[in-house]
């Protein structure tokens, strides 16, 4: 008679752990690991795309604003790139506070006219380079027009414009590929341009303060990772490129602190801020690298979604 009541709890906890384990099993295969992402969680993701994008506009805006005014605007061309770039920032903003899982027509045209001013840009600032005596030389490369100011405003447009096709696009492609291994190459590419540009100015500055190597060495390792990715998505590799692109994220903070730094250290300090400001390190610059950081954050997070979907043996 003893062995009855054992026998019933035996059976009882048989029971519950049968239940606990298709609760589980219920809940990572077919309603937390759909198919396809949830709306929610994608749009998500879109807006920390917009983020991005509006990092990386804001960042457009003020550089272009203060270089345009130092050349005196001689081209009416160079109030473009100011008013594109204010307006792919205004859409940026709105994404982020728009919770709908749609896209929007009016920031997916902003983000397609941005593409296309940075592309344009791009060959303006190409051509002002070579027409120098001496066109491609260090002298020029240093002293005209940058050449990857433009491609900040082409990634913006290129980042949003993915964040909108995120957000449309149940199996979170893009172009027919998978949209985090397109994102992460993107955003590698971007991160490597924008460290080809810091470090050239920085070999101007002659690398007199060693925090001026750090744009050098962190963002590339994180461009590194995050292309790993691409290729080759463990856990591992995902980690290490998470953490360099926090750390990259955290540099561009910092870096408006150095670059605040050099200004003062300039005659007059910031008492002579209209002069210095024009003449010492780009203050708009590094937001650049913290606005890529968190593109490939995002890029991550669609390559772990997608890879956790194909570990339950969902398509």
């Amino acid at each position: 008679m003893r062995r009855v009541p054992a026998l019933e709890r035996q059976r009882a906890a048989l029971v519950s752990l049968q239940a606990l384990a298709s609760s589980l099993n219920e809940r990572y295969t077919t309603t937390g690991l759909a198919r396809k992402p949830e709306p929610e969680w994608r749009n998500f993701v879109g807006r920390k795309l917009n983020l991005s994008s509006a990092l990386l506009s804001l960042s457009v805006l003020a550089d272009s604003g203060l270089e345009h005014y130092r050349g005196s605007f001689q081209n009416r061309l160079m109030y473009l790139p100011l008013g594109v770039s204010a307006a792919t920032l205004a859409a940026s903003l709105f994404g982020i506070m728009d919770e709908r899982a749609k896209s929007h027509v009016a920031r997916d045209s902003l983000y397609v006219l941005a593409a296309l001013t940075g592309a344009i840009g791009l060959d303006f600032h190409g051509y002002n380079i070579m027409k120098r005596p001496g066109s491609l030389s260090f002298i020029n490369l240093f002293y005209a027009a940058p050449v990857g100011a433009p491609v900040a405003l082409l990634l913006a447009g290129l980042l949003g414009r993915g964040a909108e096709r995120i957000r449309d696009d149940e199996a979170s492609t893009i172009l027919g590929h998978p949209a985090g291994k397109v994102l992460s190459t993107v955003t590698a590419t971007g991160l490597v341009g924008t460290v080809a540009e810091a470090g050239l100015l920085h070999f101007r500055g002659a690398y007199h303060n060693p925090g001026m190597l750090l744009p050098v060495v962190v963002p590339p390792t994180a461009a590194g990772l995050l292309a790993m990715n691409v290729f080759r998505s463990g856990a591992a590799v995902r980690r290490a490129a998470k953490f360099c692109l926090k750390l990259t994220a955290l540099l561009g903070f910092a870096g408006v602190g150095f670059h605040a730094y050099g200004v003062s250290r300039n005659m007059g300090g910031w008492r002579n801020w209209s002069q210095n400001i024009l003449n010492g390190p780009p203050l708009p610059a590094p937001p650049s690298f913290t606005g890529l950081a968190l593109a490939g954050l995002a890029a991550l997070s669609l390559i772990e979604r997608v890879g956790r979907t194909s570990s339950h043996g969902l398509p």
